[in-house]
């Protein structure tokens, strides 16, 4: 059964006049569990909004069904966070409760100002608000950013025992690949979908670029060969005419002159058409990390701290973080992480007990989980910032920023092109400690696998923020943990 129909869709809307679609037709099902998936600004999230009625298009979008987006939009976060939810649907309250509970969350938390939540702690109180609801159909866009792994887990479990279908946009392939029975995929130039998973997808999609790349190879091959034997006719065929003053070899050598250009022409025509077939092969370059290693062997000694607002947020923690160390924090959301390291930056609102040791002018590089404060045209940030401009622009290209994005301001740029943007800025700024707070949140699998390929490389002195178990994994060199003061369990560190 098609409850969503695609007919010749167009739209675009940078300053180039690029089109971010062209010409898609698709027929969707209500019941597939659909996970829509391609790079950073490949319109995915514009997808959705087309969807809702949002954009204004060229073509046609029928559905014969209710959408419910996610994440909601909040006009005012200073209020309190019952009054938001009521201005977006009408609820029960056990509902949203119930849904609350499974997230790990209380009520309470309904009567604080929106703003004073987690990033964590948001996501959770919208996504109860999108569960609420058994009516609508779910529009869900990066359900898994800022949450800790027990709600990636619970979130996961709740789309995958849901009935009804839904589309989901995310780049946990491991989330994706939990709950998901279709895939839509958006490349270079078309739009792919089919039954499967991600993992289904990136077989097919590996297998796919193996054998046209294969072919490319072997085309090149035989272009050059073609080239270089129209070139050899054509020198020929001129030193032949030169050389001779017979009229009859003469034309010889014309003929065999006017073949070679035909040879080169049929030459070109055969490397345009295989070029078509190549758009859709992705490209990746290695990154680049300006860490500026530090005469000092041990950058943060940390003693019995203890951070408060109205409240302490975790238990008394110990650490100290050394040359060349990679230190994970890690806990639930509203532990605390983020507000760690703004005090370990002297930027923290709070009190504090306990006792921090810092080398003076340490130079910090920062990667803050939100960053809605960046706007404006490249040119002006890298100015703003006392970065090269030309150097912006080449780190954003290897980060798969499309260079006819350039021109556009920062604000208009998707989610996960803005997250690159701080990213670069990051890679770019001369640092001996490297602060990383939930720095895959909007990144796509290739940006992911690029910045683990980095750290690794480079071994830079870091603390990181981070959900995804299997990045921790392969960058961290020790963990310190934060429980609540509720938690019975001893803090720890893993070294």
């Amino acid at each position: 059964m098609v409850d969503i129909e695609i007919k010749h869709l167009y739209f675009g809307f940078d300053q180039q006049g690029t089109q971010l679609f062209s010409d898609i037709n698709l027929s969707l099902s209500a019941q597939w569990k659909l996970a829509l998936i391609g790079r950073n600004g490949r319109g995915k999230t514009t997808l959705l909004r087309l969807l809702m009625g949002d954009y204004h298009y060229t073509g046609d979008i029928s559905q014969n069904i209710k959408f419910a987006y996610f994440p909601q939009t909040i006009q005012d976060p200073q209020q309190l966070t019952y009054n938001i939810l009521q201005t977006l649907s009408n609820f029960d309250f056990w509902k949203i409760s119930r849904e609350l509970s499974l997230l790990g969350l209380t009520d309470d938390i309904l009567w604080r100002k929106f703003s004073s939540l987690s990033g964590g702690e948001q996501t959770k109180v919208l996504l109860s608000l999108l569960f609420v609801d058994d009516i609508s159909f779910p529009l869900i866009d990066e359900p898994t950013n800022h949450l800790d792994q027990a709600s990636r887990q619970q979130v996961a479990k709740y789309l995958r025992e849901k009935k009804q279908g839904f589309i989901v946009v995310s780049h946990d392939r491991n989330f994706i690949d939990e709950i998901v029975d279709h895939t839509l995929s958006i490349e270079k130039h078309n739009v792919l979908l089919q039954r499967g998973n991600f993992q289904v997808y990136d077989d097919q999609k590996k297998q796919t670029d193996a054998y046209e790349k294969e072919q490319n190879t072997q085309l090149k091959k035989e272009i050059k060969h073609i080239k270089q034997a129209s070139k050899n006719v054509a020198t020929w065929a001129l030193e032949r005419e030169n050389e001779t003053n017979d009229s009859a070899s003469r034309r010889i050598a014309k003929k065999q002159a006017k073949r070679s250009k035909a040879i080169a022409k049929r030459s070109e025509s055969k490397v345009e058409a295989k070029a078509a077939l190549l758009k859709n092969i992705e490209s990746v370059s290695p990154l680049t990390l300006n860490f500026t290693p530090t005469t000092h062997q041990q950058l943060l000694k940390v003693e019995n701290l203890q951070l408060n607002y109205d409240k302490p947020l975790f238990e008394p923690i110990s650490f100290d973080l050394n040359l060349g160390e990679r230190l994970a924090i890690e806990g639930n959301n509203g532990s605390g992480k983020s507000s760690l390291v703004r005090y370990l930056q002297n930027n923290f609102a709070g009190t504090a007990t306990g006792k921090m040791y810092r080398p003076q002018n340490l130079a910090i590089s920062y990667v803050r989980q939100n960053y809605n404060d960046n706007h404006g045209t490249l040119a002006k940030f890298a100015l703003a910032n006392h970065l090269s401009y030309e150097d912006l622009l080449n780190n954003l290209f290897k980060l798969g920023l499309e260079r006819h994005v350039f021109q556009n301001r920062i604000e208009q740029m998707s989610m996960g092109q803005q997250k690159r943007v701080a990213l670069a800025k990051s890679l770019m700024t001369p640092a001996e400690l490297y602060i990383w707070d939930e720095p895959l949140n909007y990144l796509d699998v290739f940006n992911q696998e690029q910045i683990t390929h980095i750290i690794n490389q480079i071994q830079p002195t870091m603390i990181i923020i981070e959900h995804d178990a299997n990045f921790l994994a392969t960058t961290s060199t020790k963990t310190v943990h934060l429980t609540t003061p509720s938690s019975k369990k001893p803090d720890s560190l893993d070294k």
